[in-house]
């Protein structure tokens, strides 16, 4: 009879400590100590961790930068990764096999929402899943690139940031620097769109001001440094778009081009701060954050094939401490507070 009692006044005990944490009100779900107290935005889940796939189309500055923005962007509405969310972390070290492999991965372990980090990225993904949400970012057009309807209304499984540069006055920058132009030149992979795209819409702009173009097309890195020892000997300045596999070898870019005193304006400045002489850019960062909290919205309940394409309208100067000198150029003092130091060298 003694051990009863015991027995029963335990069970008390434990289901008084029950109903007690049950008044608590979620204070046990993951993350919740960094849940902003506004209660505009909600977390979709206290009872499952969501699966959250990221598939970055190689290593370089503005897609790490934009892959660290997207992240921030989930922790600052309260999704924290190994709390109440799981991130599966994925590079395709520029190789297309690579990310169809890794958009089978995420589609067999039916993650809930994909983050694609440039344009074969996406594609790729696209091209394996039609259910699950994908939100991209350093794609210049997306319907462009097949992957949407319509930029204002996509009308597939696919939203995100676009990285369309302010292509015109970049050009402009390049011209006011340097008035003596006469030949602008191209080097880009033939098999990036958003390359394509960019330089084919900077040469229609060259044109029209009466200045001839030139290019080269690579394949892969291999092909870099011939095309652009090639191209410096055609050209009295070079103007690099967003292309991954230039963006990833900036060093050998400009270690040709400021020994033959050659200017490169690059498309994001994340190439100048590798060795390209001078942007008016984007940021990459900022451009991740914004298609983070995107895929909040997405994760909440937003119906993506309704979220128009979004764009950054914030622009910032960018120059290459070791370029301007080896072209032994003076910078207005309006550019003056925008140079920087080479990333390596830092």
């Amino acid at each position: 009879m003694k051990f009863k009692k015991i027995l029963t006044a335990v069970l008390a005990a434990a289901m008084t400590c029950s109903l007690a944490a049950c008044s608590n009100g979620g204070s046990s779900t993951p993350g919740s100590g960094d849940v902003s107290t506004d209660n505009s935005i909600q977390l979709a889940s206290t009872d499952k961790v969501l699966n959250i796939g990221i598939s970055k189309m190689m290593d370089h500055t503005a897609m790490n930068k934009s892959e660290k923005g997207f992240v921030d962007a989930l922790e600052s509405k309260g999704y924290v990764d190994g709390q109440n969310i799981k991130i599966d972390y994925q590079n395709g070290q520029g190789e297309t096999s690579n990310l169809n492999t890794i958009a089978t991965q995420f589609v067999g372990n039916k993650v809930d929402l994909i983050f694609a980090i440039a344009t074969p990225a996406a594609q790729a993904c696209f091209g394996q899943t039609t259910e699950i949400p994908i939100i991209g970012t350093a794609i210049t057009d997306f319907a462009d690139a097949g992957l949407v309807n319509d930029n204002n209304n996509p009308g597939t499984n696919v939203s995100g940031t676009t990285d369309m540069n302010p292509i015109e006055e970049q050009i402009d920058l390049l011209l006011e620097l340097f008035p003596d132009t006469k030949t602008i030149g191209f080097v880009y992979t033939a098999s990036e769109q958003n390359s394509v795209l960019q330089c084919k819409l900077a040469k229609e702009y060259i044109e029209s001001k009466g200045l001839k173009t030139t290019e080269k097309t690579i394949i892969n890195t291999n092909d870099i440094q011939q095309a652009v020892s090639s191209i410096v000997t055609e050209c009295d300045a070079l103007y690099l778009p967003t292309d991954n596999q230039i963006a990833s070898a900036m060093s050998l870019v400009s270690s040709v081009c400021n020994t033959e005193k050659i200017p490169v304006i690059c498309g994001e400045n994340g190439m100048v701060e590798n060795g390209g002489f001078g942007t008016l850019s984007i940021n990459y960062y900022d451009l991740g954050f914004q298609a983070g909290l995107m895929a909040v919205e997405v994760l909440e309940g937003a119906d993506i094939s309704k979220m128009a394409i979004q764009k950054s309208t914030n622009y910032e100067y960018a120059f290459n401490e070791d370029a301007v000198a080896a072209l032994e150029i003076t910078l207005p003092d309006k550019y003056k507070d925008f140079v920087v130091k080479t990333a390596s060298a830092e």
